[in-house]
């Protein structure tokens, strides 16, 4: 078995010493480099790099710039797909998010994790989970996702958290550690809106 098998496995595995992950984390640098120059006016050649980055994006994306992952190919998301700036994917392992998915700037999603013991951490190994993002969540800034996590649809990650545990769907969570608050109600769905507003309110 190979690193990357390895790491797809959930196992423990040397990203610091294995020749083709070197080798596909640069491709991957060099893209985001070339990404994050790019005028932000010129949405074909963005587009472009994003494609050759991730593979097969959606239809309706935008990614502000700067941007970084390790890989690109192990990450996927869904239609309606908003970046704002300064996001970081350490995308050892799948991240994926679903449609209507919104990050506010500074945001950070992290598979890769290392391990407890010194002697292990010292010889470079480290481990990779899965995080999965639900369709319609919405991250306020500077929220950190850890490995292993899934977030449920229809979920508002407060500013400033620290995800490191599953949140369920249709929820308000936040905090360090991150944790639910309570659940999203109709009386939401009127909280920003004026009186001149409410005929749009049903």
């Amino acid at each position: 078995m190979n690193e990357k098998e390895k790491a797809s496995k959930g196992f423990l595995y040397d990203a610091n010493n294995e020749p083709s992950l070197i080798e596909e984390r640069t491709r991957a640098k060099d893209l985001c480099h070339a990404y994050n120059q790019c005028s932000p006016s010129n949405s074909v050649d963005r587009k472009s790099i994003i494609e050759k980055l991730i593979g097969e994006p959606s239809q309706s994306f935008l990614i502000e710039q700067p941007f970084w992952c390790d890989y690109g190919y192990n990450i996927s998301f869904g239609e309606n797909f908003y970046v704002n700036h300064n996001c970081v994917v350490l995308d050892g392992a799948k991240v994926t998010f679903g449609d209507n998915v919104f990050i506010a700037p500074n945001c950070s999603f992290y598979t890769a994790g290392h391990p407890l013991d010194v002697e292990q951490r010292n010889q470079g190994l480290e481990y990779a989970y899965p995080i999965t993002i639900g369709n319609s969540v919405w991250f306020g800034g500077n929220v950190v996702v850890l490995p292993g996590v899934t977030i449920g649809d229809n979920t508002v990650i407060g500013a400033g958290s620290v995800v490191n545990r599953d949140i369920p769907s249709g929820v308000i969570a936040a905090g360090n550690p991150c944790r639910v608050i309570r659940k999203i109600t109709d009386e939401d769905r009127k909280k920003y809106w004026k009186k001149d507003n409410e005929q749009l309110v049903k």
